[in-house]
């Protein structure tokens, strides 16, 4: 029997950080440099959290970055404490890295589709029903699920991964989100069995409205994260992870860029193209539900207020435990990850 889970990833998504006035924000972004300072911490911010997080994490030492590469960074920076502005498994990716160092996070109800529609239980018994198969990982997943990989990967990495092992003549069981799984498949020709999850932002781009817009917009490039649908990465000029976009935005020659991710990333893309003009690609249209409109509900929690409470709370509702024994088997494949990009000398930034 092959088991294949279907997930809707229609997940109840969580209550919007109350908005706060211009005064307000002033005072908690003072408060949360003084917090800092207190507790020898360091802000490591995800490209798709809001700008105003990104931007003080950039003033306050920290950095802004893909999950991975915070982790690496919280890693080697010398504070003893990282706030982890993101969603949950970006904190775990960072304890598995850290385990000597205290993790906090603004809240650890920030979820992500891809972790919450593949669940441990169901994962091993995927794997279980395929022994044959070698068991790949996007890292936006639980350290439990790491931990029962061969090899984690980032979306940079995934074609140059999973071109060797197929060298190797090894058969690939890829999980969690099926578009990027199959993107990859595309690429290097290999046996990749995918298990159905799916990011509840990248699912929502629509292609006749983008099909539409690139109309309204003939010099523009169009960029697309692999987690989108097959459609929509047809239609791009650029395909790759959030690094590979801002890249992708300086290289091409056009002047407008439609950009099919998260819009938290218009942060640091403006930054890089400041001349260029920045669109969004449509999630509304034909069979639009809009329950993301290109940026993630979970993201949004990391406000200021939340942040400052993470900081000076700590405790059962802000800091990141990784069972000691869990970490271990998390970290060989995380590690072997990091190793095969050395040899290769690439650079493993790259998942969302």
């Amino acid at each position: 029997m092959s088991l294949l889970p279907e997930f809707d990833n229609f997940y109840p998504f969580p209550p919007k950080p109350a908005r706060l006035n211009a005064e307000e924000k002033s005072a908690y972004r003072e408060k949360i440099k003084q917090l800092l300072r207190e507790r020898n911490a360091v802000l490591v911010a995800h490209y798709y959290t809001d700008p105003e997080i990104q931007a003080l994490a950039e003033e306050t030492g920290g950095c802004v970055a893909d999950s991975l590469e915070m982790a690496r960074f919280g890693s080697a920076h010398p504070a003893s404490t990282l706030l982890v502005a993101g969603v949950r498994f970006m904190g775990e990716t960072a304890k598995i890295l850290s385990p000597e160092k205290t993790i906090l996070m603004p809240t650890l109800q920030a979820e992500c589709s891809l972790d919450l529609g593949c669940p441990i239980d169901e994962f091993n018994a995927f794997c279980d029903c395929h022994p044959d198969r070698t068991v790949v990982v996007y890292a936006n997943t639980s350290a439990a699920v790491k931990a029962r990989a061969d090899w984690v990967v980032t979306s940079s990495i995934a074609v140059e991964l999973i071109e060797h092992l197929d060298s190797l003549g090894e058969k690939i069981l890829w999980a969690p989100d099926r578009h990027l799984g199959r993107y990859v498949q595309q690429q290097t020709g290999a046996d990749v069995l995918c298990w159905q999850g799916a990011c509840i932002v990248h699912d929502e781009f629509k292609t006749q409205a983008l099909q539409q817009m690139k109309g309204l917009y003939p010099q523009a490039a169009v960029l697309v994260h692999p987690e989108s649908p097959q459609a929509i990465v047809d239609l791009a000029d650029a395909v790759g992870s959030t690094s590979q976009l801002i890249q992708a935005a300086k290289t091409l020659p056009h002047p407008q860029m439609i950009v099919a991710t998260d819009r938290g990333i218009f942060y640091k893309m403006q930054q890089a193209v400041p001349e260029k003009v920045l669109l969004e690609a449509p999630t509304a249209g034909e069979g639009a539900t809009c329950r993301s409109c290109a940026h993630c509900p979970w993201m949004a929690m990391n406000g200021l207020q939340a942040i400052a409470e993470g900081l000076e709370q700590g405790g059962a509702a802000h800091e990141i435990h990784v069972d000691a024994a869990l970490r271990e088997r998390a970290l060989l494949p995380l590690n072997r990850m990091l190793s095969f990009a050395a040899d290769l000398k690439l650079n493993v930034k790259g998942n969302a």
